[in-house]
């Protein structure tokens, strides 16, 4: 297999036993394969022969038995969502509205006749004789054979967000919701009781525990009608994880298993095969999360969304970018770069369907938004930070938003605007529809 070492002025082959350096004319040894490149790199500007360029590498092999366990450095730059801008492309759409289902109809009447309108939940008009964008996704999954349909928009599963009020809002809407862990197994039977229209866009979340699977198991048998697991851990690299997959697989073989979360394509790939359905993709980006700060470990969003799409889609796996998004046009930058869903949670926070009271102070009205690693989160559910671990997230105070419905108006508006921008009729193309520019400013900063 051909390999290539680049360096200004000129390239290096190793391709087979032997390999020649097109600059000088130069056939190494095999023995050099693995330094020549390494030395041609830090010093081929200096003129040195083969002499001393096979003595370099003899040096740098002797080094190889102590440096085996050298670290790293993958030089491949990653990208997050603030680092690009889609690239406009025409289109022949001549709305960006979209077909909710009507309230009820009106006739407006103009030069060429009575023209219907349909009033839309949000108060839009609804053109039936122009075009517009369509939101909903059908997919059907690898493993449960489930088919699933509606706009992939996921509340996530933390527990000011991730709440029973929230998912009859956006259910209204086909959003889904993905229900913290924290609710009792009787809270989710009246949920099931009073609202059973929901259950179609709820998932019931379960960390990797044992007491974790026993209450899973006593939900979903309490609640037959309910489809989704998320499989919820903060590390999905351990192999205690990927055996826990295969085992709510075994129990459960036509749930649709969403678990996470991770950032790299293989492991995405090994979570597929050992079950899950939908992975979760996201370190440290969240808008309360601090693991990037306290452990140095994380993965720029858009670049693990790319990179982790394309390993699940060759297993007709799906995948959810969990994190990262401000604004509606990050939503819509997730979307573009091959995500199936997206996960939302600071942008959902301080609603009235989030958990917790409204704070007043100096005459403004606010409410706590906390990761499930914060403080706050450990204290409200384990009673405090265990001796051997740091706390991973930040507790803030959002302000006060009111009602989650103009949120959604705002997220949907503009990933509907989004797919005009490219020329993307429905959400299916817009990945296909995406090319993204590097960008040093997304905006401009002058009134912010």
């Amino acid at each position: 297999m051909e390999r290539e070492a680049w360096r200004s002025g000129g390239r290096m082959r190793v391709n087979g036993e032997r390999r020649r350096d097109e600059e000088t004319g130069w056939d190494g040894p095999p023995s050099a394969i693995n330094t020549l490149a390494v030395w041609r790199f830090g010093f081929g500007g200096w003129g040195l022969g083969p002499a001393t360029t096979t003595a370099a590498g003899a040096f740098l092999r002797g080094l190889s038995s102590s440096s085996a366990r050298m670290p790293r450095v993958d030089a491949d730059l990653k990208l997050d969502f603030k680092d690009v801008l889609f690239r406009p492309k025409r289109s022949s759409l001549k709305s960006r509205s979209e077909s909710f289902a009507p309230c009820h109809k009106t006739y407006i009447y103009t030069s060429l006749g009575p023209r219907e309108l349909e009033l839309d939940p949000f108060g839009f008009f609804q053109d039936n004789f122009g075009s517009s964008v369509d939101l909903q996704r059908t997919f059907t999954f690898r493993n449960s054979k489930q088919t699933y349909t509606g706009i992939p928009i996921i509340a996530a599963n933390m527990d000011t967000t991730g709440t029973f009020e929230m998912a009859r809002v956006l259910s209204k809407h086909t959003l889904f919701t993905a229900i913290h862990k924290h609710y009792s197994v009787e809270d989710w039977k009246n949920f099931a009781a009073n609202h059973p229209e929901c259950l179609e866009h709820v998932a019931a979340s379960s960390g990797s525990g044992t007491a974790d699977l026993e209450k899973l198991c006593a939900i979903l048998e309490a609640v037959p009608a309910l489809k989704y697991i998320c499989l919820d851990v903060a590390n999905g690299y351990s192999e205690h994880f990927v055996e826990f997959v295969k085992m709510v697989r075994e129990r459960f073989p036509k749930h649709t298993i969403m678990a996470g979360n991770v950032v790299t394509g293989e492991m995405v790939e090994e979570l597929i095969l050992s079950g899950a359905d939908i992975i979760k993709v996201g370190i440290g980006p969240g808008s309360v999360c601090t693991t990037r700060i306290k452990t140095g470990v994380g993965y720029p969003q858009l670049s693990a969304v790319i990179e982790c799409a394309d390993s699940a889609h060759g297993l007709k796996g799906h995948i959810i970018s969990d994190g990262g998004c401000s604004c509606p046009g990050d939503v819509a930058k997730a979307f573009g770069a091959g995500a199936d869903f997206v996960m939302m949670g600071g942008m959902l926070a301080g609603h009235d369907q989030c958990s917790g009271e409204v704070i007043e102070k100096n005459g403004k009205k606010y409410k706590l938004f906390y990761g499930m690693s914060s403080d706050t989160a450990m204290k409200k559910y384990v009673g405090g930070i265990a001796e051997y671990r740091a706390s991973e997230g930040k507790t803030v105070e959002v302000p006060y938003r009111g009602d989650v419905e103009n949120t959604i108006r705002d997220v949907l508006g503009g990933l509907r605007s989004t797919c005009t921008y490219v020329g993307a009729a429905r959400l299916k193309e817009l990945s296909k529809r995406t090319t993204f520019i590097r960008v040093t400013q997304q905006a401009s900063q002058m009134y912010t």
